[in-house]
């Protein structure tokens, strides 16, 4: 049975809010534990690898996407209706604005308190686009190849490499990079540096998407057909 809109709207909005309050507050945990650059990004990243595997395995019988590229990319592949992806997308940021709100107030800060940690520059937009790039392709690599049980390890795999390997530390997320611009911490993000990275990340995933019809050209009996999905 395909659960209802309402129901894959609040795990959008719950997962995104716990996978925001996971990259907030494990860095700021990470700051108050220690001065090492270094181990404040391994905390950072192992904690947000962690929760989505968690979250992933949790949620992904509802809807587990967290991220707008990837809702996006399931309306070009029909797997999502437009109507339903906005609502997805707008319980997504809302989400991830409740979860930096969290993050915050955990750690007795200003429930909101503007990022002013500019993160610019083309080595780092390029950063995005390999990021956003190759989250889809795994998401969607794994769903091709019948591995939707994969998925959770494979997208955690991932991102936790790609925050050391990515100039940008691998956002690969709309709705996460606007939530980070509500905590001046190790994790933020200045508002004006986010219409580059959301473009980018659109970029990369415009180009996974190109790539996936190369390597995976034929759909999975696991991608229902458009008129066979409610909401």
């Amino acid at each position: 049975m395909t659960p209802s809109l309402a129901a894959r709207a609040t795990a959008e909005l719950v997962g995104t809010a716990l996978l925001v309050a996971t990259v907030v507050g494990s860095g700021v945990m990470a700051t108050n534990l220690t001065d090492d650059v270094a181990l404040q990004l391994l905390a950072n990243s192992v904690a947000t690898g962690a929760a989505l595997v968690a979250l992933i395995v949790s949620l992904q019988p509802v809807s587990a996407a967290f991220n707008p590229v990837v809702t996006l990319a399931e309306v070009v592949l029909r797997l999502v209706p437009p109507s339903a992806a906005a609502v997805l997308v707008a319980a997504q940021v809302v989400g991830g604005a409740i979860g930096a709100v969290l993050a915050n107030v955990m750690f007795d800060l200003d429930a909101v308190s503007i990022s002013t940690h500019d993160r610019t520059g083309a080595g780092i937009w390029t950063g995005e686009v390999v990021a956003t790039l190759g989250l889809l392709l795994v998401i969607f690599g794994c769903v091709r190849a019948g591995r939707t049980d994969a998925i959770a390890w494979a997208v955690a795999g991932w991102i936790v490499a790609a925050y050391w390997f990515t100039s940008s530390t691998s956002f690969a997320n709309p709705a996460v990079t606007i939530a980070r611009t509500l905590s001046d911490t190790f994790a933020g993000i200045s508002p004006a540096s986010v219409p580059m990275f959301v473009l980018m990340q659109l970029v990369g995933g415009g180009l996974a998407l190109g790539l996936l019809r190369v390597l995976h050209p034929t759909p999975s009996p696991l991608e229902a057909p458009l008129d066979q999905r409610t909401g």
